[in-house]
């Protein structure tokens, strides 16, 4: 792993660590009494033959030389077997703690990530979710974390065994035997040299893996939340074909990976055949020729077929760390990318002045949207704004509720003579009432969908509401009333309930300002009408956006707007504008049928 990586990783196991801690200690005394054993058993042999005790720690060996201790053991063999299997109990007993204290950690880290990862990108901009795909980004959320989940419980405790195992083992070993020990050891370099030469291909095919499963996420998230839109052009074999392209490139990924690690771990096979194979024949040819006793030899080959297990493991081991890094720095570049920052100055002016664009200029990379854009829309008042399609109009309520930053350069936009620059963002978004053309509904009650603005919990708050965006009627007309659950997205409810449902969440806020971004398109004349009459009843002395294309929904507004290609060019009431050669008026003739009898 990459150090930025290894940060990432070390950074969320703070409150992990002792666990971590522990169990690395516990597994080190089971390896401990795992490898007595043999000793033990090759001791045992020894004594009943008659050997020399040189096989074994001169500590030992001492203890046993006096007191005829060793012909009293070789001839009660079973107090030495007794002995081999309290060895192997405390081996699996140190094992069995290691595991829990890997586990308990295991918890703690993933959680932690998991906190991170979600309050990170509740704090990402705006701009950052419209640049990347939701189904991405929820695979980097729940399969990566998976993988370091699953890494992290498992893997990494045996990479830390090996590494402990062969201290340990040659720690032994050398102390019985240098020759037999050395011919162990000339292989671990042979493996060290194949596992690298894998390692960089391993990774690079986990990484290709890893996008083509998040491009076939992005697929399935789209179809499913596309569902209507689907059946409705009758799109199932487009979409089938689509996700069956993906799946094959998927697929093909996976089957080439698969292959990778088959020439891998066939390798690995022979190599650890050899390492055994040598050690055999090293063994005997220095026990026949005396300088070595059987019960070393015994014991040499234990300790050999003992690495043998963990050095095949280690193939996988390893392929599991290039995958676990490669999700780790998906991850990364998630928890990398900038957050919101505090404003130098946060303040929290009453937002009920004046609100001031002055010579706004706004661009999404290359394209501009706006240019120049410069209005006043009083305090109190209803300000109607009509354009064209691109013509700007949503991009002003972006820019007004700071989802998109304006850059120093490009003007100012200024509330109660503040520039939003300075005001907190969270405090600004509080207190601006934005509904857009496509709300969006949570997947929870018609009640917890209005109320959620505020928590009242108070029923006849949220009908009155209701009433206001002239929804209550339908509500109720349901079996369920308010405790309707509205679905994924709002999907039980018609596009103009979704609309109503939404203002009426605005409706509860009571905020100083609301936005209407085309909110009222999917409404019927009759509805329109008694939405915005309701609305000036409510609005009390908030302040008004109402973006539209009917002008049937702008002309009660105080003041009109009217922008083009990113500019401001017309000004005025609907009275004023309808006066003027325009855009105004000839939206206006076309909506209300008198340009066809002009033009007839």
């Amino acid at each position: 792993m990459k150090n930025g990586i290894f940060k990432t990783f070390f950074a969320f196991s703070k409150g992990a660590r002792r666990f971590f801690l522990a169990a690395i200690g516990a597994s080190a005394v089971s390896i401990f009494f795992k490898f007595l054993t043999p000793r033990i058993i090759g001791g045992t042999v020894d004594a009943v033959l008659g050997a020399d005790t040189g096989g074994l720690p001169a500590f030992l060996a001492a203890w046993l030389n006096t007191g005829g201790r060793l012909e009293y053991l070789a001839k009660h063999i079973g107090l030495c077997a007794l002995l081999a299997v309290a060895s192997a109990v405390l081996s699996g007993v140190f094992n069995f703690r290691s595991r829990v204290n890997i586990a308990k950690g295991t918890g703690k880290y993933v959680k932690a990530l998991r906190d991170r990862l979600f309050e990170h990108t509740q704090h990402l901009p705006f701009s950052w979710h419209t640049d990347h795909l939701t189904g991405d980004i929820i695979q980097r959320c729940t399969t990566d974390v998976e993988t370091t989940q699953n890494f992290v419980s498992t893997q990494l405790l045996e990479v830390i065994q090996t590494v402990l195992l062969l201290i340990i083992a040659f720690a032994l070993m050398f102390s019985m035997n240098v020759p037999m020990s050395i011919v162990v050891l000339l292989f671990i370099p042979i493996i060290a040299g194949y596992t690298c030469f894998f390692f960089g291909r391993i990774s690079r095919k986990f990484l290709e893996c890893d996008n083509a499963e998040g491009d076939l996420m992005v697929q399935v998230q789209e179809n499913l939340t596309g569902v209507r839109v689907v059946r409705a052009f009758g799109r199932e074999k487009h979409e089938q074909a689509q996700f069956d392209r993906k799946n094959e490139i998927y697929t093909g990924k996976w089957i080439s990976l698969g292959y990778t690690l088959g020439v891998y771990w066939g390798v690995g096979d022979i190599v650890c055949a050899s390492q055994l194979l040598a050690t055999v024949v090293a063994g005997a040819y220095m026990a026949a020729s005396g300088r070595l006793t059987l019960g070393v030899f015994i014991t040499f080959i234990s300790y050999a077929q003992s690495l043998g297990g963990p050095v095949r493991q280690l193939g996988r081991i390893l392929s599991e760390m290039s995958k676990t890094g490669v999700s780790l720095r998906r991850i990364k570049d998630i928890l990398d990318a900038p957050a919101e920052t505090a404003s130098p100055e946060e303040e929290t002016p009453d937002l009920r002045g004046d609100i001031v664009f002055d010579n706004v200029s706004f661009r999404y990379g290359d394209k501009q949207v706006l240019r120049g854009v410069s209005f006043t829309a009083k305090g109190g008042k209803t300000i109607g704004i009509l354009g064209r399609t691109g013509s700007g109009k949503s991009t002003v309520t972006y820019l007004l509720n700071r989802l998109y930053e304006l850059p120093e350069d490009c003007g100012t936009i200024t509330v109660g003579g503040v520039d939003i620059r300075k005001i907190d963002r969270y405090y600004l978004r509080r207190n601006i009432g934005l509904v857009l053309q496509e709300p969006f509904l949570f997947s929870k009650t018609v009640f917890e969908n209005i109320d959620i603005a505020t928590d009242t919990g108070d029923l006849e708050k949220v009908r009155q509401a209701a009433r206001a965006a002239a929804v209550d009627d339908s509500v109720m007309a349901f079996p369920k009333g308010y405790d309707t659950v509205v679905g994924e997205r709002g999907v039980t409810l018609s596009g103009g309930q979704k609309q109503r449902v939404a203002l009426a969440r605005t409706f509860m806020m009571g905020a100083p300002v609301m936005v209407f971004d085309d909110s009222m398109s999917n409404l019927d004349m009759k509805t329109d009408e008694q939405i915005r009459t309701s609305l000036r009843e409510n609005a009390g002395d908030a302040t008004v956006l109402l973006i539209s294309h009917r002008i049937s929904t702008l002309m009660t507004a105080d003041w009109i707007i009217v922008l083009d290609r990113g500019a401001v060019v017309q000004q005025g009431t609907h009275e004023q504008l309808l006066a003027q050669e325009g855009i105004y008026r000839q939206t206006y003739e076309i909506q209300s049928g008198k340009g066809g009898e002009t033009n007839g």
